[in-house]
């Protein structure tokens, strides 16, 4: 059941955010993929999904992450919907 939600917000971010599925499970750091795999993290945390799925599923898909990185991620995130109305909007759209 939970896997089903983490490939629909994968398909979402993809889309979204205009990079391929291989591109999002990649070590690519470059700011636009890594803000769509924050946003993925954020989006699969608030649903509520554990760490620990969340990081099974993106080793399932060749990330392996730990559940620090994964908070990171999500404390981006948040970050960012506090101090960009922007951020908000693309949130609750891929909601």
């Amino acid at each position: 059941m939970k896997k089903d939600i983490f490939e629909e917000y994968v398909d979402r971010v993809t889309l979204r955010f205009n990079v391929s599925r291989k591109q999002l499970f990649t070590k690519d750091k470059s700011r636009h993929i890594a803000d769509a795999r924050h946003v993925l993290y954020y989006l699969c945390k608030s649903r509520p999904m554990s760490m620990s799925y969340i990081s099974k599923y993106m080793g399932e898909n060749g990330y392996d992450i730990a559940a620090s990185n994964i908070l990171h991620g999500v404390r981006k995130v948040e970050e960012n919907i506090n101090t960009d109305p922007d951020y908000t909007t693309l949130i609750d759209e891929l909601k």
